[in-house]
C-alpha cells in the first residue's frame, strides 16, 4: 500500500471516528464506552487511540459539535434578553432544557473530564455568566436574598447528577413544572396585601 493510500485511509478513519463520536456522545454522553464509538465508526478501539490519543483527545476534537455550540448559545441568547428578571428566567429554562435533551451537557457541568481544556473552558464561561447574572440581579433587587453565583452553579450540577444518576427520569411536564418552582425561589415575585408588599 502506498504512503498516499495510507494517508487517505487515515483521513477517512479520522472522519468516521469524529462523525461517530458526535452522534454517540450526543445521544449517550461523554462517558459512553469507546467501544460504542468504535463500533459506530466501524474501526477498532485501538484506532481511536492511534488517531486521537484516547477519550480526552476525542472529546477535545468534537466538543464544539457535541455540546459547546449549544451551551455557549444558551449564554449568548440569555445575554440578549432585555430585563434582568427575564434574562434569569430565560437562562434557567434554557440550561435545564438543554440538560434534559443533551446528556453530554451534564458531563460538562459535572466536569467529568477535567483533563479536557475545552470542557473546563465551557465551565468557566458558565461561571462568569453566573457572576454577571447575580451582580445584575441583586443590583436590580430581583433575586432572593443570599442567592450567589455558586447557587446557580449548584442548581445546574445538582440537576446534572439527578438526570445522569437518578433511578427514574422525570416526565417533561413534571420537569418543566419544577423548573418554574426553581425560578420562583431564585426570583420571587412580590405579592401584595392591600397596598403593602409581602
Amino acid at each position: 500500500m502506498s504512503p498516499s493510500t495510507l494517508r487517505a485511509d487515515a483521513r477517512r478513519n479520522v472522519d468516521l471516528i469524529r462523525a461517530a463520536a458526535v452522534q454517540v456522545f450526543r445521544e449517550r454522553g461523554l462517558a459512553v464506552p469507546l467501544e460504542e464509538v468504535a463500533a459506530a465508526a466501524r474501526v477498532s478501539k485501538a484506532t481511536i487511540f492511534n488517531r486521537f490519543g484516547g477519550r480526552v483527545g476525542l472529546i477535545d476534537a468534537v466538543i464544539d459539535e457535541v455540546v459547546a455550540v449549544e451551551l455557549l448559545g444558551v449564554i449568548d441568547e440569555a445575554r440578549s434578553v432585555d430585563g434582568i428578571r427575564e434574562r434569569v428566567a430565560s437562562y434557567v429554562r434554557a440550561i435545564r432544557q438543554l440538560q434534559y435533551d443533551l446528556p453530554a451537557v451534564n458531563d460538562v457541568l459535572l466536569q467529568e473530564f477535567p483533563e479536557s481544556e475545552p470542557l473546563v473552558a465551557l465551565c468557566h464561561a458558565g461561571e462568569e455568566f453566573h457572576d454577571e447574572l447575580v451582580a445584575e440581579g441583586h443590583a436590580a433587587g430581583i433575586l432572593a436574598t443570599g442567592v450567589t453565583a455558586g447557587d446557580f452553579q449548584m442548581l445546574a450540577t445538582d440537576n446534572a447528577l439527578a438526570l445522569k444518576h437518578g433511578r427514574t427520569r422525570p416526565s417533561r411536564a413534571d420537569y418543566d413544572r419544577r423548573t418554574e418552582f426553581i425560578l420562583g425561589g431564585v426570583c420571587p415575585v412580590a405579592t401584595t396585601v392591600g397596598n403593602e408588599p409581602r
